[in-house]
């Protein structure tokens, strides 16, 4: 199964994996205005694949037979501040501070 896979020219780590190069027929047109304009990052061989870096391998598959397209959204970001709080409610709770 090859499919083209693209970055997003204006999302940063926003990622659109299509069937065909160039074809963007079946990527609602909502989605191709946020998207930007589409740069080729590779074309690759799913079959030939174990796993791929930040996305499921199974899932990118399924997308792209079912709908004709898979986006990869960036991972969240984490909230340091957050979990800094949460350690040091923690430590608090057990007497530590």
């Amino acid at each position: 199964m090859l499919c083209a896979i693209y970055k997003s020219a204006r999302k940063a780590q926003t990622y659109l994996f299509v069937n065909k190069r160039d074809d963007f027929s079946s990527v609602p047109e909502g989605l191709m205005k946020t998207f930007g304009t589409p740069n080729l990052v590779t074309l690759i061989n799913l079959a030939t694949k174990d796993k791929l870096a930040m996305a499921d391998l199974d899932k990118v598959k399924q997308n792209l037979i079912e709908k004709g397209f898979y986006l990869q959204l960036p991972p969240p970001q984490e909230d340091l501040l957050k979990e800094h709080k949460a350690a040091m409610l923690a430590k608090k709770d057990q007497g530590e501070v």
